[in-house]
């Protein structure tokens, strides 16, 4: 199994729910990270909460506009020195009917969902060629499989990643660097409107726990895609 203290870890989106598990995560095996989000105040608090843990190190950055993914990179660049796993994690939703949504709602869900992987990925990948090698995850959703109504810019994302996902991996994957995506059902992360009972859905620990285990697994597997649904999903 790969040991994974010491490397550093970028998870995007790593204030709360899913990224804030897995940046938790890979601080207890010893990694050292660097997350960021699009608010300053919930970044604090996480790196806060977070920094008995390990060395975690943070900046604000909307990872839907490239000059700012640039000045984040930069930032981990000086702080770390080198890139060794990256978490593509950052994600937003706008729903509604195709007729009914704003223009700027649907760029706002393609630019983080969609471009943001991708401008993370094309930074850390030369990264990891100069290095000799590297992770990349994607943290996808069922929603990239499976449509359904007023989903119209959030399955257009995550059907795109999903794409991007399996591109890159092919393209990257002569370099030593694996690609991956973990694409989830319903996780309990307050990221739509949680219901009553919400228990049944996947806990974002689990997830974490599953994104470990991949960037532990011997450099010569590589398992390149991950669905994940709760076990006893609330019946309808």
């Amino acid at each position: 199994m790969t040991d994974l203290k010491g490397q550093c870890a970028i998870v995007t989106g790593g204030t709360k729910g899913i990224g804030h598990s897995i940046a938790e995560a890979l601080l207890a095996e010893g990694a050292r990270v660097a997350i960021c989000g699009r608010s300053a105040a919930t970044l604090s608090d996480a790196i806060r909460s977070l920094g008995t843990r390990g060395r975690i190190v943070g900046r604000p950055c909307d990872v839907g506009q490239w000059e700012q993914v640039k000045e984040f990179f930069s930032f981990v660049d000086q702080e770390f020195g080198d890139v060794d796993i990256l978490v593509n994690n950052a994600g937003i939703g706008h729903f509604g009917a195709v007729d009914e949504l704003a223009p700027e709602l649907w760029r706002e869900v393609i630019d983080t969902n969609l471009s943001g992987p991708f401008y993370c990925s094309k930074l850390a990948a030369a990264r990891m060629k100069r290095r000799g090698g590297g992770f990349i995850l994607n943290i996808g959703s069922l929603a990239g499989k499976y449509p359904f109504a007023t989903g119209a810019a959030y399955n257009a994302s995550k059907f795109g990643l999903a794409g991007f996902t399996e591109a890159m991996m092919l393209d990257l994957r002569h370099s030593n660097i694996r690609v991956s995506t973990i694409m989830p059902g319903s996780v309990q992360t307050g990221f739509r409107s949680e219901i009553e009972g919400a228990e049944w859905k996947l806990d974002p620990a689990a997830i974490a726990s599953t994104a470990i285990h991949l960037f532990k697994t011997p450099g010569r597997n590589l398992a390149s895609r991950i669905e994940m649904r709760p076990s006893r999903p609330r019946r309808k």
